[in-house]
């Protein structure tokens, strides 16, 4: 269980995503939680693939800018 708070800490972006920002997301399954290894956009309530715009078909617990966008982390 300390992994996944941990990991939640690492994904802590509040409340929705910047408008055409795409973001790191962290999501979670039966098994634990994994990044997905694509950047993500928040469009219209649903999380997309940034590049192929398919949706996301899992459940997202988390997100954060990308690491390059955001040198703190």
């Amino acid at each position: 269980m300390a992994t996944r708070e941990r990991r939640l800490a690492e994904f802590n972006g509040q409340g929705d995503p910047p408008p055409d920002q795409p973001v790191q997301v962290l999501c979670e399954d039966h098994s634990g939680t994994y990044q997905l290894p694509f950047a993500c956009r928040f469009v219209d309530g649903e999380w997309r693939n940034n590049e192929s715009g398919g949706a996301v078909e899992a459940t997202v617990v988390g997100w954060r800018l990308p690491r390059s966008a955001n040198p703190a982390l």
